[in-house]
């Protein structure tokens, strides 16, 4: 998912908590 670095930044956070997948689609 391209969105943008501030996207970027929250689903980083948010992937922290237990999402992998999100960090490696981004």
């Amino acid at each position: 998912m391209l969105m943008g670095k501030e996207t970027y930044f929250f689903t980083s956070e948010s992937v922290t908590e237990g999402h992998p997948d999100k960090v490696a689609d981004a």
